[in-house]
């Protein structure tokens, strides 16, 4: 597509290149997160070194990872509420921006979009700690849309997403189950089938697992190693049943994503 190029760092970490602007979704660019390994390799400086803006979809720590954020000397927008928390962390240029606002950088537009999911730093059972909103986020310029979803589960208003050249969509986590507010891979292919872009790309999968899980014998190890492996193509089988207009392209942690060099106008992929 001409005018967009995205890679695919691992988990929700997506390099977006958008009307001259170099954007991180949710960085995570260490080997570690807390109790979780990484499955995939880590990312290199030249991911990262150049990005200009980071765009937050929440306050779960393997979303906002606070040493992958000093890392970063960009501007770093989070849900409205949490900007204040982030600055006492030591992160510098924090902007805020809740559902339904619009930051611009340059000739990047983002606007925030609703997400069903807990807001809350240590998820849905805590009432201590920093909370603000989850969101995603809607990318436009140069003639292009991208929707960066974060975490969330399916919600109404997905509907009334514009037209849309790529969707981000989460397909799984981190561990053998999925909490509240997730999407699997037959509820983002609902997802696709209410907001029809012409691409969709699963992330949230491959690259993040408790210590030791992975190599742990027996039906735990075995489910884990799959589970890193098959949600993405489970996905990519469930909006092909559904027949649509959607592409889904399948894109390894680390990998730049093959977008098709041209995109009918009005039409699918």
């Amino acid at each position: 597509m001409p005018g967009l190029a995205l890679r695919f760092l691992g988990h929700s970490t997506v390099r977006v290149e958008l009307a001259g602007t170099v954007v991180l979704t949710d960085p995570v660019l260490t080997g570690a997160v807390g109790p979780l390994r990484r499955a995939s390799r880590p990312p290199a400086p030249a991911d990262w070194a150049d990005v200009d803006v980071v765009l937050l979809s929440h306050l779960h720590g393997d979303h906002l990872h606070l040493p992958s954020l000093r890392k970063l000397g960009a501007r770093v927008v989070v849900p409205r509420g949490a900007g204040e928390w982030l600055r006492a962390k030591g992160v510098s240029r924090v902007e805020e921006l809740a559902a339904g606002e619009v930051f611009e950088h340059g000739d990047l537009r983002v606007t925030g979009v609703e997400a069903a999911h807990s807001g809350h730093r240590w998820g849905p059972r805590s009432t201590r700690g920093p909370q603000a909103r989850a969101m995603g986020h809607l990318l436009e310029g140069g003639g292009r849309a991208v929707y960066a979803a974060g975490d969330t589960d399916l919600f109404p208003a997905m509907a009334g997403l514009p037209p849309l050249d790529v969707a981000l969509l989460p397909v799984w986590g981190w561990g053998p189950t999925l909490g509240p507010g997730h999407l699997d891979p037959v509820r983002a292919a609902e997802a696709v089938a209410r907001i029809r872009p012409r691409v969709a790309v699963p992330v949230h999968w491959g690259t993040l697992a408790l210590a030791g899980l992975v190599r742990a014998p027996g039906r735990a190890g075995a489910r884990m190693r799959r589970l890193l492996v098959d949600p993405p193509r489970e996905f990519a089988a469930a909006v092909a049943r559904a027949d649509g207009p959607t592409r889904v392209v399948v894109t390894e942690p680390g990998e730049q994503v093959r977008l098709p060099d041209a995109v009918p106008e009005g039409g699918p992929c």
